[in-house]
């Protein structure tokens, strides 16, 4: 067995250890490991959950890419029509990282009730439109069936419900302005089939989903028009190289006119994603604040161990131990406070997301976090990270308060009392 390790497990072990002046300072210090252990894992987890969260509900209303005509209309109304008879659709095969291409189109509406009004953006689909994605959000009734004719059949946010005083079942009338002066409104009669609340109320507060068959007709487009397309990739954090390359792809060299403008999520919604940005500065703060509080708590538990064993440190120096030695018996006694406050950090941590992942119990106002619940995200590579970086820092940084013990003189050490 190892000396200094056979020691050390002495030291740990002795019964006076626990009833000696150390014995708080190194409860103290095992604390300190445990709730910084603590607070990395839930502000990792949170951070990570809450980007991932959000980004995932941008991308499900409006794709990860989008690609439209040149304007400049700075609203999200489909002006300018763009035909289907494109080589990227209905499969988007040049590029393999895109999953999914859909075509969508929007117009502008107000709904009107016997009681209310409220404006909405329409926004139609087809039918391969990715219900999926907002199935997720769907709090009461069903999608629209789009497979058959046209039909009257929409999705409403719950946001819009409440205001309006409407429910799965009902219908509702919706005026659409005409380009055209002095004319009459296109007037549309709907039924909500289904409610959704997606907790962000930059959708909620307008989007209804429906029939882009009714934009075509409104607009007194061709069946092979549509507003613009979206795009879906499998890696988002590829998104800005794959936005470059499907522009490259959608760009008309023959007819400049005719060329494709591509939009990322994160170029329309750049505000949304420069804020989320500050939650990576978050966290990295709060990493290197528990990482100095634990490590300050390991330096001061190992200054006292080592002031309380001063004569066994004169004792073993005089049977001819040298400072290394010593020093790493010390270095294994911390090593073991540092594992034991790992040990009870990771379990508490883990718990916790645990607890948030299946029940949801921290709520958040999703005016301001654009959620309803605090999102986590569980990645086990990243918990082992932290684990061994926390270990290897502690390590590194008490190497220094343990060279103390090279300048304890046996003589004056056995003496010490």
């Amino acid at each position: 067995m190892n000396l200094e390790y056979f020691i050390a497990k002495r030291l740990i072990t002795a019964k006076n250890h626990k009833s000696s002046i150390s014995a708080p300072i190194i409860k103290i210090a095992i604390s300190a490991i445990a709730i910084g252990m603590i607070m990395m894992i839930v502000s990792v987890a949170t951070g990570i959950g809450l980007k991932q969260k959000i980004r995932q509900k941008v991308s499900d209303f409006n794709g990860h890419i989008i690609i439209s005509n040149y304007d400049d209309n700075q609203s999200e109304v489909s002006l300018v029509p763009i035909s289907t008879n494109q080589d990227f659709y209905p499969k988007f095969n040049s590029i393999p990282e895109v999953s999914h291409i859909q075509a969508v189109a929007t117009k502008m509406g107000i709904i009107r009730t016997e009681t209310a009004f409220e404006g909405i953006l329409y926004k139609g689909v087809g039918k391969e439109y990715q219900w999926n994605n907002i199935k997720e959000y769907l709090v009461e009734g069903r999608i629209p069936n789009l497979n058959k004719n046209l039909n009257e059949e929409v999705v409403i946010s719950k946001f819009l419900a409440d205001r309006l005083r409407l429910k799965v079942g009902d219908k509702f009338t919706t005026f659409f302005m005409k380009d055209e002066a002095n004319k009459l409104p296109n007037r549309r009669a709907f039924l909500i089939t289904g409610i959704f609340n997606s907790g962000f109320p930059e959708f909620d507060s307008k989007f209804v989903l429906g029939d882009i068959r009714h934009i075509q007709r409104m607009n007194k487009w061709e069946s092979d028009q549509v507003g613009s397309f979206e795009v879906f990739v499998n890696d988002f954090d590829k998104i800005e190289t794959i936005g470059e390359q499907v522009y490259e792809n959608t760009f008309n060299k023959a007819d400049a006119s005719k060329a494709l403008d591509t939009k990322t999520i994160i170029e329309k919604y750049y505000y949304i994603f420069e804020w989320l940005k500050m939650f990576d500065i978050n966290i990295q703060v709060i990493l290197i604040v528990m990482i100095i509080v634990a490590t300050i708590n390991m330096i001061v538990a190992l200054l006292v161990l080592i002031l309380e064993r001063t004569q066994m440190i004169g004792i073993l120096k005089s049977l001819g131990a040298n400072n290394w030695t010593v020093r790493k018996i010390f270095l294994f006694n911390a090593s073991h406070l540092i594992f034991r406050g790992l040990l009870w950090g990771n379990i508490i941590g883990i718990g916790l997301i645990l607890l948030q992942q299946h029940f949801g119990i921290v709520k958040l106002n999703p005016e301001n976090y654009y959620v309803n619940e605090a999102p986590v995200y569980i990645n086990w590579l990243y918990i082992l990270l932290l684990n061994i970086g926390t270990i290897i820092i502690c390590i590194l940084v008490l190497l220094i308060p343990s060279y103390i013990i090279t300048k304890i003189s046996p003589i004056k050490a056995i003496r010490f009392d």
